[in-house]
């Protein structure tokens, strides 16, 4: 990290950012937050490599991870990148090693707090099938209809491999609720003007990040293929929800070399209050630099 920007936004969760990406307005829309205990989270993590990094800890000791969703307009169309954990608020396992305390139920106010509503999004992409990014999505109303009255695309493979009620994964109820408006995709496919599948795997079988193109400018949605910025430098590190460590490991590599490309910025759904970034060098390797 660099030591220009005002180190509380590591260790806070994001409000509602914007960035302008050639003719494309795109938006940060929190939905709340959650507290990770950083070497349970990270178990490759040494209390050496926090005590080097203690900005990137609140108060408690805890990695804060934002929860949301990015809003990618062109004019009057409108679509979104995950959505957000939804109305839930949990207090964290007593003991638990990996989480704290998480919370949601934002969106809709950050939503109309740009002017938007539900039935203004065309479609909602998802990075992955876990419950922090579905939970508008699969959101349904008192007469059983859903909030986001839209398709919600993924990746094929991570729908065909889902799987209910694991540790980190939605409850079948969730899946029931997306079915109907499920659309399936393959990396290098189209979702939304300007914006690409890519595969990144390893967190979740299927696992997408989203490369958003517009007037020679290029924006990558990471995903859950990093939780933290410090990542960048420590593409090592795995996730303690990670299916496949290993393959997890070769996509943030792949996307951190994407990231370093000339006009490339980055946007990672979990990086505190640093969200939107660009990939730089530094004194001993590559490392997150947040937009201001």
């Amino acid at each position: 990290m660099t030591n220009t920007i005002d180190t509380s936004r590591l260790a806070r969760p994001s409000g509602i950012r914007t960035i302008a990406l050639g003719d494309l307005e795109i938006t940060y829309l929190p939905d709340g937050a959650g507290g990770l205990k950083p070497r349970g989270w990270f178990a490759d993590s040494t209390a050496e490599d926090w005590a080097a990094n203690p900005h990137h800890l609140d108060a408690d000791g805890m990695l804060v991870a934002s929860f949301g969703a990015l809003l990618v307009a062109q004019g009057n169309r409108a679509l979104l990148v995950d959505a957000g954990l939804g109305p839930l608020e949990a207090p964290g396992p007593p003991g638990d090693p990996v989480f704290g305390p998480l919370r949601g139920g934002a969106l809709l106010d950050s939503l109309a707090e740009v002017g938007r509503s539900p039935s203004d999004i065309e479609a909602i992409a998802v990075t992955h099938l876990h419950p922090d990014h579905i939970g508008w999505a699969a959101k349904v109303d008192d007469d059983g209809r859903p909030v986001f009255d839209c398709p919600v695309v993924l990746g094929e493979q991570e729908w065909t491999e889902r799987a209910p009620n694991e540790p980190y994964g939605p409850f079948q109820e969730q899946f029931d609720a997306l079915e109907p408006r499920v659309r399936t995709v393959v990396p290098g496919e189209e979702v939304f003007p300007g914006v690409e599948a890519v595969a990144s795997v390893g967190h979740t079988p299927g696992h997408l990040s989203y490369r958003i193109t517009s007037g020679g400018h290029t924006l990558i949605v990471i995903g859950d293929a990093m939780h933290s910025p410090l990542q960048i430098g420590r593409p090592e590190w795995s996730a303690a929800p990670d299916s496949d460590p290993t393959e997890a490991v070769r996509s943030r590599r792949e996307l951190i070399e994407s990231l370093r490309e000339p006009n490339t910025l980055g946007f990672g759904v979990h990086f505190a209050d640093v969200v939107f970034g660009r990939v730089v060098d530094g004194e001993a390797g590559p490392v997150w630099q947040p937009l201001p």
